[in-house]
């Protein structure tokens, strides 16, 4: 435990779970889409469906979409900056049977016909769990550095992954890799217990059959 986790976040009211939380989804969303959204469609559940609305939810999703942190005075006019900025956002409930109360899937695209969905939920004290990106199943909190890699299900593609993070001298705390079928498209992710150099980041982009890199510290 550390003092985070006893005084809580430090953020914009008036819940760390529905504010600090939500904002730090939307931030990550952001940060992995690696693009300039310009299309924003969230689905709330549970409580974020019930009461997030009033609670601030939905202006906290769209600040972090816009890369507000937690702390930025500017969530209670983020439709306002929305608006500026040209994103244009809609909101809907959803099902997610078994899910946390208080989850959002938040679906990004840009004008350029490319686009994302992440899946996660605000867990108290400003604290997230994601637990989908896209069609893969993960389990990712974002409190430690983190290396998302898209590329093809082929022998070897982990092991050069992991080797330029070992010349890096970076400590790998947690792995997880989901793929759609053998061989097919796959997703690794990967916990660090620090920042790799951006020359490592370089080269694991120009590996063979890595799609996409998004390098992550914590947010």
């Amino acid at each position: 435990m550390n003092v985070f986790d006893v005084i809580g976040p430090v953020m914009i009211g008036p819940s760390s779970s529905h504010t600090a939380g939500a904002a730090r989804l939307g931030n990550v969303a952001r940060t992995v889409f690696a693009k300039e959204p310009k299309t924003a469609k969230i689905g709330l559940y549970g409580s974020f469906a019930k009461t997030g609305r009033g609670h601030g939810t939905d202006k906290a999703l769209i600040a972090g979409i816009l890369g507000m942190p937690p702390d930025d005075v500017r969530i209670r006019e983020s439709f306002e900056y929305a608006k500026a900025a040209g994103l244009k956002f809609f909101f809907e409930d959803i099902d997610v049977p078994g899910g946390h109360p208080n989850t959002a899937r938040i679906s990004l695209s840009d004008d350029e016909g490319n686009s994302f969905t992440l899946e996660g939920a605000s867990i108290g004290g400003g604290s997230i769990k994601v637990t989908k990106l896209d069609d893969y199943d993960v389990e990712l909190s974002f409190e430690i550095p983190t290396i998302v890699v898209r590329h093809i299900d082929y022998p070897g593609v982990i092991a050069r992954v992991t080797d330029e993070l070992y010349k890096s001298s970076v400590n790998i705390c947690n792995f997880m890799l989901s793929r759609k079928k053998k061989g097919g498209d796959a997703l690794m992710t990967i916990g660090m217990d620090s920042m790799p150099e951006k020359e490592s980041i370089e080269h694991i982009k120009k590996l063979d059959h890595v799609t996409g890199v998004e390098v992550l510290d914590r947010l």
